[in-house]
Formats: structure tokens, sequence, C-alpha cells
């Protein structure tokens, strides 16, 4: 296996080379407002580092969100032209599921929760083992279920909303090097793929009018 992996659904642009049991070449650059711009230098520099051409590729991989609307879409589409170019798989994960492979909560169970901006954040339940429960949800730090709000919270949610989660815990950003690693244990095990397409949980900022302008004199 020589798998690219990459995520651009938070203010980390990450990259990614695994060759299905270690890491080759991992590296990762912040950029809230500029995925598009930081993506391919990223990708260039893992494949450089690992010393691996894009026609030896096996699998592409993608971090699906949730995110905005903008950032999944560069990383997602960017996936999958390398997957049709290559003719190789492209394999989704949800976001908030790498930070929860990194967390390191023994014997209890945890959330994740990320920045969603308009004041949200986007959040997941994990039992013990970190197997997910339930779908990845968006709601205001205050309306979180009680046990969240309490328990042991993994990601940048608590850092952004400390008045609202009482035990934060890292990691506070996903790293490459753990994408890399969820995503090739999925393949080798063929289980909790997802499709590379966007996990959006609300509608993005841009929408279209719903009246239209008149251009022309009456």
């Amino acid at each position: 296996m020589l798998l690219l992996a990459m995520d651009t659904s938070s203010a980390v642009v990450a990259g990614v080379v695994h060759d299905g049991t270690s890491v080759l070449a991992a590296h990762q650059l912040e950029g809230a407002q500029a995925h598009g711009e930081l993506l391919a230098p990223v990708l260039d520099w893992v494949l450089t580092e690992a010393g691996v051409a894009p026609r030896e590729l096996t699998h592409v991989g993608v971090g699906v969100g949730p995110g905005p609307f903008t950032g999944l879409r560069v990383g997602i589409v960017t996936a999958l032209v390398m997957g049709d170019v290559l003719g190789i798989p492209v394999h989704g994960v949800c976001s908030l599921d790498v930070l929860a492979h990194e967390a390191d909560v023994p014997g209890s169970a945890y959330a994740v929760a990320t920045d969603a901006r308009r004041r949200e954040v986007y959040w997941r339940r994990y039992d013990e083992s970190g197997q997910p429960l339930g779908d990845p949800q968006v709601s205001r730090p205050a309306d979180l279920p009680d046990d969240v709000r309490a328990g042991p919270v993994v990601g940048p949610g608590p850092l952004l909303h400390p008045e609202a989660f009482a035990d934060p815990r890292p990691p506070v950003a996903l790293a490459p090097a753990a994408l890399g690693a969820l995503l090739a244990g999925r393949i080798r095990a063929g289980s909790r793929l997802l499709a590379p397409e966007p996990l959006y949980l609300r509608r993005p900022d841009a929408v279209e009018a719903a009246v239209r302008k008149r251009v022309t004199r009456p």
C-alpha cells in the first residue's frame, strides 16, 4: 500500500504518505482562508520527502469533514482528481474520527468538538474504545448535552469556548500522521470507509438570492 491522504476541514491543511505500516512523510500548514493555495505545496512536500512518485500510489484518502464548504471542497476535489487521473480508489474519513483516533482518554467515553464558526461547534460522541456513538452534529456550545459539556472533550472546541467545557483534552488539532494511520488501518480492514463526499451539516453561507434583480430597464 502507498496511501496519500489529505484533510482541509479546518485551519490545518494536512498531508501524509503512509505505506500501510508506518508514516513515510507528514506535513501541515496553517491557513484557515488559504486551503487552495496551501494544499498543493503540502502534497508536493510529502511526496518528495517520502520519495514516492504519484504513479506509485495505490490509494488516495481525504477527510470529508464536517467543515466549512470551501475548505472541504478543495481537499475532496483534489483527491477525486488525483484518483481519477491515477486510476486508483479514493476513500473518505470523518475528520472528527481522526481527532478521536489520537485521543488518550483511558476508560472513559468522550467527545470531539471542532470549530463550526457562527459561534457553534461540530461534535461527535465516542465510547471508551474510540468507536463513534451516533452521527456528527453541529450545535451552539450552550446547547450541547450536559454529559458532553461535563465529560472529556478532544479538539479545538474547548479552547474556543472554554466556558462550555469542563474537561478539555488533547489533541487540539488534526495531525496528518493520525490521518494516515487511521485511513491505512481502515483500508486494510475494509471497514468504515466513507465515500469522498463532503459531510455538510448545514447550508453554505453563500446562497442563491430568492428574488432575481432586474438588469434591464422596464
